[in-house]
């Protein structure tokens, strides 16, 4: 196996920066709007799915390196901002006369724009801090321990989205105390769901370093987000 950077002519890239994109406007769109009850424990139904996108933004990352999550990351930010856009545009269109789902629909899919804006700069700075912690733990590690890696990297990624997007969106509105308690139910639960997972992460990322015939580390990369260097 070689030691290369991530280059446009892998086999199966796109198509996991396709399922990235996917699942993170498919948690947005259809399970932020629910909040579910389950055994007296109440959650937003987006965290079931939400996690997978860490899941495949471990796989990225492990697979073809932080400028290859870098990649997808951005691609997933500007999916987002357009659904945003998209939803504001659809919602604000006046509805025919005889359409009685304007109120259902508007509920649905117009969310509030301080819930938009710290939706979009956790899973930003998440996401982020995910695909560093990952690959700087496979340059300590020398590529060994991967479980160690994908739940380490998830516990800080999605340590700072919770604590960036919970008080965004609702200080002021929510109690502290409402606060402290949703952002850490769904922390746990979003880090145990991942961990859950594992033995599936493991396996689709052995899968593909076969097929792509790569060991990517990042030694001497450009960790900047906003850097296009690889």
């Amino acid at each position: 196996m070689s030691d290369e950077k991530p280059a446009h002519h892998f086999r199966y890239y796109d198509l996991a920066l396709g399922a990235f994109v996917a699942v993170l406007l498919c948690s947005n769109l259809i399970g932020a709007a629910k909040i579910a009850d389950v055994f007296g424990a109440t959650f937003g139904a987006g965290i079931l799915f939400f996690p997978l996108s860490y899941v495949l933004g471990d796989i990225l990352t492990e697979v073809y390196g932080y400028a290859g999550a870098r990649r997808a990351v951005w691609a997933g930010f500007a999916a987002n901002l357009f659904a945003v856009f998209m939803a504001f545009a659809v919602v604000s269109l006046p509805p025919a006369e005889d359409w009685g789902g304007q109120e259902h629909y508007a509920y649905v899919f117009g969310q509030t724009p301080r819930i938009v804006l710290a939706s979009l700069i956790a899973f930003w700075a998440g996401e982020f801090a995910n695909a560093y912690v990952m690959a700087e733990m496979k340059l300590m590690s020398e590529g060994k321990h991967l479980w160690q890696r994908t739940i380490g990297s998830t516990v800080v990624g999605q340590g700072i989205d919770s604590l960036i997007f919970y008080p965004v969106a609702f200080l002021g509105v929510w109690s502290i105390s409402q606060i402290l308690q949703v952002m850490m139910l769904n922390y746990v639960l979003k880090v145990v769901w991942e961990a859950i997972l594992t033995p599936v992460t493991y396996y689709v990322i052995g899968q593909l370093k076969k097929a792509e015939g790569v060991e990517i580390f990042d030694r001497g990369t450009n960790f900047s987000p906003f850097s296009l260097k690889k």
